[in-house]
């Protein structure tokens, strides 16, 4: 089954790093369920598309500050390579979740090639529906900017 707009995103709990400060810990989709989330799949740690996208992604974060919006960016390297990956980046504003057996990505329908990830952003709404998706075809040199990540977000009720 191929996911589309309108379904249920599939529920997960991977382990992660904190984008910030290093520190591991346990990330369940549904924790994130009250407000808008945004899961991102990028195929590897330290990796100059990948490293852009991060890096664009936490300069803009305040983009996405005004919808309360929860990022969560998902590869298949292990917790080790991510807290390497923020080091060297100087962090990153939101977790990074180590899907090493791709279990994750498989199930949202992001594997290409060899069970490789292809860069894909999938938005969720407040209930964990999807809003918004977008998986890259073949390598993936581009990304979705945050600007049109935040175009499918609806504002906060005040």
């Amino acid at each position: 089954m191929t996911l589309r707009v309108g379904d249920a995103a599939p529920a997960f709990t991977l382990d992660g790093i904190d984008g910030r400060t290093g520190v591991r810990c346990e990330y369940r989709l549904s924790d994130g369920y009250g407000k808008p989330q945004i899961v991102v799949f990028y195929p590897a740690d330290n990796t100059p598309v990948c490293t852009e996208q991060l890096v664009s992604y936490t300069a803009g974060i305040g983009e996405l500050a005004r919808f309360d919006a929860r990022v969560l960016a998902l590869s298949p390297q292990s917790l080790e390579s991510h807290a390497d990956f923020a080091a060297r980046h100087g962090g990153f504003a939101f977790p990074l979740l180590s899907d090493t057996d791709a279990r994750v990505g498989e199930a949202y329908g992001i594997l290409g090639l060899l069970n490789l990830y292809r860069r894909s952003v999938f938005v969720l709404d407040d209930g964990g529906r999807i809003r918004f998706l977008h998986r890259a075809i073949g390598p993936g040199l581009r990304f979705v900017p945050i600007e049109t990540i935040a175009e499918h977000l609806e504002p906060i009720s005040s």
